[in-house]
């Protein structure tokens, strides 16, 4: 059963690239990011870090493969595996890379940024202006989840995807949050 993440990988990975077709006939170019990592504790030059191996053990695995083009927008995958089966968690784009603490990763990257930090207002804080990631695992701690956006990353760019305790709120004075930050895999988008 552990080839079905791999074989989920590669679907994912093979749609996202099926978008490179689309807009390449409109000879626009299409910015491919990948990223992949095993879940360790934070040292120097580690690029996948779990901070609470209760909820993402060392050696759980995460793979991000995206899209971004001004035809498309940005469509990224998220799989996982090795995580809590049946459980929620959240994930988002953030907008630094990883770091000793969840904290390092910074706020969401929001294409129209917030004005007012922290943003939890679902006008800034919400899956159109950010790219949300929510799954659910399954039995076998295996889960994934796919966001499309209709902007495109300019100059400024998210540089990981966070793991969260909790699936993503959307009330006002709530958006856009999501728990404790368990985890976090350096992507460049």
């Amino acid at each position: 059963m552990r080839l079905a993440p791999t074989l989920l990988s590669a679907a994912l990975a093979a749609g996202l690239a099926g978008l490179s077709g689309a807009t390449a006939a409109a000879a626009t170019p299409v910015h491919f990011t990948s990223a992949h990592g095993t879940f360790t504790g934070y040292a120097p030059g580690a690029h996948a870090v779990t901070y609470r191996t209760d909820l993402v053990p060392g050696g759980a695995q995460a793979h991000v493969f995206g899209t971004s083009a001004r035809a498309t927008g940005t469509t990224t995958a998220l799989v996982v595996t090795g995580l809590l089966p049946n459980h929620q968690y959240g994930a988002h784009a953030h907008a630094n890379a990883c770091g000793p603490t969840g904290d390092d990763a910074g706020p969401h990257f929001q294409h129209t940024p917030d004005p007012v930090k922290p943003s939890v207002d679902p006008a800034y804080a919400n899956p159109r202006n950010e790219i949300w990631l929510d799954f659910t695992t399954d039995r076998f701690g295996t889960g994934h989840a796919k966001s499309t956006v209709d902007w495109k990353f300019g100059s400024r760019r998210a540089h990981s995807v966070v793991i969260h305790e909790t699936h993503t709120h959307t009330d006002p004075g709530h958006a856009g949050t999501a728990g404790a930050r368990l985890a976090c895999l350096d992507v460049a988008f």
